[in-house]
């Protein structure tokens, strides 16, 4: 179930307004209660009436100095707001409940676990009058993924031409078709930083495209590649998810601003904030995707989500609990030099286990992971990573189930 790393599946999903930027829209705000109004006159001490429900006021107050008396005179005018009897309809915090653009109704208010989960922002959600149209740039390794894109996108986006070639000493000599055509436009990028040689053309057309007058910029980044390098335990090692996090906070500024960033599952959350002001990281996730297919499966009523690591749980347990599978949590138990991995807790026997991981590499991890579950009972072991990058061909080292169960393959 895992996949390449420059086509991972939640790139699928990529929303089209992540790759637009939406206009802002201007709510009219409802004002909270006002005491009571008096006018600063002597010889005016009149109260204003109170409508039923107070949180249904709107309160402009205009001053004035009386000729007369020379005293300020305050005039208070309200507006009462449509909702329920006495009053407008109220929130948790006792403000007014404002109607979404267009008459729809506003999503409903999400608890904090819910915000944890790592759920995408779904196209179908969008309001049409947000939608917008994109012209999408591609890198030859991500063509296929982008004709998918606009195909899946219904004619709200077009595809860009990109001339990528090589001079002889091989420095990229690119050149962008119809340049002058996406002036005023909402244009994407879809790259791929799969293996380092590739990163240099394509920063040099990503800085290049935002100063062509597009109206906004987003960068659709489905693996960040140096992500597990996030951190230095060492004097002298290198952080290199820094130095790639600031080569990308470097892109030009469009006419609207900042470029959106879309990255899928990053190895560490926290390295948003290695980028800079001039762009806006989005991290989506491909476990939504993971969910709706674990649903189709016939013994979907049997799954259990295994974790190869501590990190794996706190990133994921979130979405799967929600969904109400049963868990198994693996751990790194350090033996001399070497390390092996443990079941922390939970049952996996006679369970169809999934292991869920952002990342595979060699695969050593997942391999352990899986004959750990097999010699404790599972039925069947299966794997899913976002991101599959199997340098030095390390997915040869994976055997498929033969039909005897967890313990040929997965």
């Amino acid at each position: 179930m895992a996949c390449p790393a420059a086509v991972p599946p939640a790139a699928l999903q990529v929303p089209r307004h992540a790759m637009c930027q939406a206009p802002r829209i201007t709510l009219p705000v409802t004002s909270r209660p006002a005491a009571k109004a008096q006018t600063a006159s002597p010889d005016t001490s009149a109260r204003m009436p109170q409508p039923q429900s107070p949180a249904a006021t709107s309160t402009a107050v205009s001053m004035r100095r009386d000729t007369v008396t020379g005293g300020v005179q305050a005039t208070v005018a309200r507006q009462v707001t449509p909702g329920r009897p006495g009053g407008a309809a109220l929130n948790r915090d006792g403000g007014p409940k404002l109607k979404a653009p267009g008459g729809r109704k506003p999503p409903p208010e999400k608890s904090i676990d819910e915000y944890r989960e790592n759920s995408n922002v779904q196209v179908d959600s969008v309001p049409e009058e947000l939608r917008k149209d994109c012209v999408l740039f591609y890198c030859p390794e991500t063509e296929a993924l982008a004709r998918e894109v606009a195909v899946r996108g219904g004619g709200n986006i077009q595809l860009g031409d990109v001339h990528w070639r090589s001079f002889a000493d091989g420095f990229p000599n690119l050149f962008v078709d119809n340049a002058v055509d996406i002036r005023n436009k909402h244009v994407a990028f879809l790259a791929s930083f799969h293996e380092p040689r590739v990163i240099f053309e394509q920063i040099s057309l990503i800085y290049a495209l935002p100063r062509l007058f597009v109206s906004s910029f987003t960068l659709v980044l489905p693996f960040f590649p140096t992500g597990t390098m996030e951190r230095v335990e060492r004097e002298g090692e290198v952080a290199t998810a820094f130095t790639l996090a600031r080569l990308l906070s470097n892109v030009p500024l469009s006419r609207g601003g900042p470029t959106s960033l879309v990255i899928f599952d990053i190895h560490a959350l926290q390295e948003r904030f290695f980028f800079g002001d001039a762009v806006l990281p989005l991290f989506e996730s491909g476990i939504p995707l993971l969910l709706e297919r674990l649903q189709k499966l016939p013994d979907h009523d049997n799954i259990t989500i295994a974790y190869p690591d501590e990190g794996a749980h706190k990133r994921f347990h979130s979405s799967f609990k929600r969904a109400g599978y049963p868990e198994v949590i693996c751990t790194k138990v350090r033996d001399g030099d070497a390390r092996h991995v443990r079941i922390k807790e939970g049952d996996p026997s006679g369970r169809h286990v999934v292991i869920v991981d952002d990342l595979v590499q060699s695969g050593g991890t997942l391999i352990e992971c899986h004959n750990m579950l097999a010699t404790k009972g599972a039925a069947q072991v299966s794997a899913y990573a976002t991101h599959g990058v199997f340098p030095n061909y390390s997915w040869q080292k994976f055997k498929a189930d033969s039909g005897a169960g967890a313990s040929s393959g997965f």
